[in-house]
């Protein structure tokens, strides 16, 4: 722990079996998550994948149809939404209009019978706590979205709850804004070692804020891990595809010893890896693995090497980015840093890679259905 942190005092959450059905649509099929005492997990998918249903599960929101769920090691299933002592943040924020900063922030602790001294004292501390104490007088209609947030926030911890739920709390924010509430929203977690379960679709801030992310498809759970493990080693080729860019390699496929190689449009392209039970092989390739030459020029020993043409060139600051279209129509994405050789839209190129880069994964109609 550094020195910084807080003590956890957050509470476990297990979720075992969990299945949610609407008529004859399985929402949740099964799902089982660990979460630990004071950890950030994220809920990561698309739109419909069962990310957002589990959070309503928790809150007591959503009754679960099978499977079980505990917080702190007591089981909640059956116990009402308001008698799980439970912070929630919304999207769209839920102030009331007619009280001021203060009031709303309040209105948890005068629910709970807080005497008032206790409960301004409590209020000063969330308000500090999301740097809002300035705006206690003001009303909602007198606040921006980002400070609206940030009290909806204030109000969610002022209560010193062990589990703190928050649903795509920044989606409706400008870049900027959301960049900065992230870091923030981190810097809460680290201070009160509350429990966060944190919902989003967007890869970027799962990787900005988690301490591990829960990766959702289809009512289930593909991948559990930290951002740096589902990058580097996804288990499904969804999670490869979801977690930032990459390139899909398809191919007729052989195997020797410990290598697969796939045929792809008359080249042969090498894997360090193999798959057990038949499985048809893919290889995923990240961007900022791969380099683009001109065709001419000979190819390193483990180096992998495919033709195309660059089809689109963009310069992003830091270096620049290109899609290049094989011999067999598939596109590959390349991110390549400022000193790297430029080029133009339909430049002949060699797409290389060293072989160890290559990730091996079992080809799935699954990780294509949701990515829209």
């Amino acid at each position: 722990m550094s020195p910084s942190a807080a003590p956890a005092r957050g509470a476990a959450i297990d979720i075992a079996d969990a299945t949610k059905r609407y008529g004859s649509f399985t929402a949740l099929d099964g799902v089982s998550l660990h979460i630990k005492p004071g950890e950030f997990m994220t809920l990561l998918g698309p739109s419909g994948s069962g990310k957002t249903t589990t959070l309503n599960v928790i809150a007591g929101f959503t009754d679960l149809t099978a499977g079980e769920l505990s917080v702190g090691g007591e089981s909640i299933v059956g116990v009402p939404a308001h008698k799980r002592n439970i912070g929630v943040v919304f999207q769209h924020y839920a102030l009331f209009p007619h009280m001021t900063v203060g009031r709303n922030v309040a209105y948890p602790l005068t629910l709970r019978g807080v005497e008032k001294g206790e409960r301004d004292k409590r209020v000063r501390r969330a308000l500090d706590m999301v740097k809002m104490a300035d705006f206690a007088h003001r009303y909602p209609s007198e606040l921006s979205g980002g400070q609206q947030q940030r009290v909806a926030l204030a109000r969610a911890i002022v209560f010193d709850p062990p589990l703190l739920l928050m649903d795509e709390p920044l989606g409706a924010l400008d870049k900027k804004l959301r960049e900065w509430l992230q870091l923030e929203i981190k810097r809460i977690h680290r201070e009160l070692g509350t429990t966060f379960v944190y919902v989003t679709h967007d890869q970027e801030e799962a990787l900005v804020l988690s301490d591990r992310i829960a990766v959702f498809n289809q009512g289930r759970i593909e991948q559990v891990g930290t951002g740096r493990e589902l990058y580097d080693e996804p288990a499904t080729l969804f999670v490869g595809k979801f977690i930032g860019e990459s390139t899909t390699l398809r191919g007729d496929a052989e195997t020797s010893g410990t290598e697969t190689s796939l045929t792809v449009a008359g080249q042969k392209v090498v894997a360090n890896d193999k798959l057990s039970g038949g499985r048809r092989p893919v290889i995923l390739l990240r961007p900022e693995k791969l380099t683009l030459t001109a065709g001419s020029r000979p190819r390193a020993d483990n180096q992998n090497s495919l033709a195309g043409n660059v089809s689109e060139a963009i310069y992003l600051g830091s270096g620049s980015k290109y899609q290049v279209t094989l011999r067999d129509g598939s596109v590959a994405i390349v991110r390549a840093p400022l000193e790297a050789e430029q080029f133009a839209i339909g430049d002949e190129v060699d797409l290389r890679w060293h072989v160890s880069d290559s990730m091996l994964l079992a080809d799935d109609e699954r990780a294509d259905l949701t990515l829209t």
